[in-house]
């Protein structure tokens, strides 16, 4: 077993190595102005190459597993599904409502090309490439050292950061309607929200790989990011969100003993 300070020594390296693999093929890809599909996938590398040192074969077959593994609360597959898609479609009714023109529905025309794009996303598209590494390895060993809400809060500024490349690449027009700072924001409270799911459902990678598939599915499907404001209230709302699940789950965990059953009696309790 690793003592404290190896186990910091190995977050710190774990980051370093998951932006040095995505950023090596990212400016490979910025100069030579094609994809090569390996970026994204510097933080499950590095967490499976980390493990494998220090855990050996057995170490990083349970990693792989939390990645199949369905053992959670079926509950959870309401926000696992449903909450990102209602947060950018209220962020696009809200900004039609504040003057933007409503954009194009261009996915919807063809429905068909949904599925596809999930599968597509959900392999290729950030989940499997990233939460092998953000969740399943840095987030654990972060809640050794930080409540939920702050190992959430750290994680999403390292996780915007390392997002910075594709600031700068011609056919990643949805990064280019986004300043930095804002998306960095963005991707702090998202990391907080994926924080709560990857807590409540035992640390299933599973389940936040599926949100992340959803979020980003979400935002293919909803022309939101296309409009002048919806980003902004798709960050009010996600903040609205975080401050509703912290009053409720609490900071510390972000876990309530009980689920919506014991949330629901308390909340009775009260009247």
């Amino acid at each position: 077993m690793l003592s404290v300070r190896d186990e910091r020594k190995n977050l710190v390296l774990f980051f370093v190595l998951a932006f040095a693999i995505s950023w090596v093929f990212w400016i490979i890809e910025i100069l030579w102005k094609k994809s090569l599909f390996l970026g994204p996938f510097g933080p499950t590398i590095a967490a499976f190459v980390l493990t494998y040192i220090n855990e050996g074969a057995e170490g990083a077959k349970k990693l792989l597993k939390r990645g199949i593994d369905l053992k959670f609360k079926k509950i959870w597959l309401i926000p696992i599904f449903l909450l990102m898609p209602c947060i950018i479609g209220l962020s696009l009714v809200l900004a039609v409502l504040a003057g933007d023109t409503m954009p194009e529905f261009t996915v919807l025309a063809q429905p068909w090309i949904i599925p596809i794009a999930f599968l597509y996303i959900f392999f290729l598209g950030g989940p499997l490439c990233e939460e092998f590494g953000w969740r399943g390895y840095a987030q654990d060993r972060l809640q050794k050292h930080f409540n939920a809400l702050v190992s959430g809060i750290i994680l999403g500024v390292i996780w915007g950061l390392w997002h910075i490349p594709l600031f700068f690449m011609e056919n990643q027009d949805i990064y280019r309607n986004v300043p930095i700072w804002g998306f960095i924001l963005g991707t702090v409270f998202l990391s907080i929200l994926f924080t709560w799911i990857y807590n409540n459902t035992g640390g299933s990678i599973l389940a936040v790989m599926l949100f992340h598939t959803m979020g980003n599915l979400s935002h293919f499907v909803i022309p939101a990011m296309y409009t002048t404001w919806g980003g902004l209230f798709s960050v009010i709302l996600n903040i609205i969100v975080v401050v509703i699940i912290v009053i409720i789950w609490g900071y510390r965990k972000m876990v309530r003993e009980g689920g919506g059953i014991q949330i629901l009696r308390d909340f009775r309790g009260t009247k």
